[in-house]
């Protein structure tokens, strides 16, 4: 047992160390879609389904939901699956995970969703924020693999982060940490789910473009890829000038699916605000892995996790 003046344990390092051997199941929680992976130690995914995250308010339908598609993957009964489980959810939550209240999500409000997937799946499961997950996932096999400070986006259906500094992910005082969607980038600006006005999030996640401009984002018209691109550059800026991290690795269906104009905005508006000297030459690159990356991550926190335990 540690001894309690060593105070709380933090996140979890990103530098190769005794790690959980063998395939995990990796489960991504988020406001669009669910989907459940089996992931090995190179970080591949064995496979994988999803499905339309259940809209409404009934917490039992949504977890219900979650437990299916993790028996299409897994197998029924889960005979012979994979002995750890990490989850990757929207938040804020609490605890790590044992209660979960993601913005994108109102069926869920304060779910004890570790614990009943534990009961469930009978393994130790272990969740974190969503772009937390990211962020490790990009720094085990993707865009940051040996950067030791960086900052990894989601910017999809809502706008989340996770920040690596001096090798570890940072977890913050309740372990929600990295909420880059709520920095202000347009004082004065829209209502934000959070309580606040002109959050990036409400003002650039995909939630954001279809309510500003009556369509999905998939069918934005150039003037909003260039502002969705500028407001994110505007959001990293704050973090390189704050943090000192020369890297954004940015992933989600809305900055994927921009592309090219989006980065080439986001760098623009990087380059013009982040002017002290430490800040100049951070760049915000694309995420490697890719679509894999919600579930590589995923598996990243219940790989990692063991550092949280003395």
């Amino acid at each position: 047992m540690s001894d309690a003046s060593e105070g709380p344990q933090r996140g979890p390092s990103t530098t190769p160390g005794p790690l959980h051997t063998g395939p995990v199941i990796a489960v991504d929680v988020g406001g669009t879609k669910l989907a459940v992976g089996i992931v090995g130690d190179d970080g591949a995914l064995a496979r994988s389904a999803r499905i339309d995250t259940p809209t409404g308010r009934d917490p039992e339908r949504l977890f219900a939901a979650l437990l299916g598609l993790i028996e299409t993957v897994v197998g029924e009964g889960y005979a012979g699956a994979p002995e750890l489980c990490g989850v990757g959810c929207g938040g804020p939550m609490e605890n790590h995970g044992e209660l979960v209240s993601p913005l994108n999500i109102p069926a869920w409000r304060r779910f004890p969703l570790r614990a009943r997937l534990a009961a469930e799946l009978g393994v130790p499961v272990h969740v974190d924020n969503d772009a937390k997950a990211l962020a490790l996932g990009e720094g085990w096999r993707g865009a940051a693999q040996g950067a030791p400070d960086y900052l990894a986006m989601v910017v999809s259906t809502g706008i989340g982060g996770g920040i690596v500094l001096d090798g570890r992910l940072l977890d913050g005082a309740s372990g929600n940490a990295g909420h880059i969607g709520h920095v202000v980038v347009e004082p004065d600006g829209r209502a934000c789910g959070c309580g606040g006005r002109g959050c990036l999030e409400a003002e650039a996640s995909g939630s954001a473009i279809a309510a500003i401009t009556g369509r999905p984002a998939a069918d934005a018209d150039p003037a909003t890829v260039q502002r969705t691109g500028t407001l994110v550059g505007r959001g990293v800026a704050a973090a390189v000038s704050l943090l000192d991290l020369p890297l954004a690795v940015v992933a989600g269906s809305v900055a994927l699916g921009f592309g090219a104009p989006f980065f080439a905005a986001a760098n623009a508006e990087l380059e013009a605000r982040a002017r002290l000297d430490f800040a100049r030459g951070a760049r915000i690159v694309p995420a490697g892995l890719g679509g894999n990356g919600p579930l590589v991550g995923a598996a990243a926190v219940a790989r990692h996790a063991f550092t949280r335990s003395p």
